[in-house]
């Protein structure tokens, strides 16, 4: 997949976690729908002042964007985290260990 496929494809799979309409999106931007749909579908580059407001709506760094469907998002990764984390609670021995790992990984 090319990178204004990837591009387009995460502007648009964000902008759906965030429940807003392609036409939401462009007003909030200041470019038509019809730029934005573009946009999603690879055919055209967003401009960088653009791209910058894009990734500021949808509450994602700018990298986030670009980076293909194997490498997740700082949310997802946190969101799986979680859930494991949920997992493991019960378990003291396994939460201890968890501990004191992050600890020495955070310095």
């Amino acid at each position: 997949m090319d990178i204004k496929r990837i591009l387009g494809k995460r502007i648009q799979d964000y902008r759906k976690q965030k429940n807003f309409t392609q036409d939401k999106l462009a007003e909030i931007i200041g470019i038509d729908t019809i730029s934005l749909s573009k946009i999603e579908t690879g055919r055209n580059y967003p401009t960088a002042e653009n791209l910058s407001k894009i990734a500021k709506i949808l509450e994602v760094d700018i990298y986030e964007l670009f980076v293909t469907d194997g490498i997740k998002s700082n949310e997802e990764l946190l969101n799986e985290i979680r859930n494991d984390l949920n997992k493991i609670s019960k378990d003291n021995k396994k939460l201890h260990i968890l501990y004191t790992t992050l600890k020495a990984l955070a310095g």
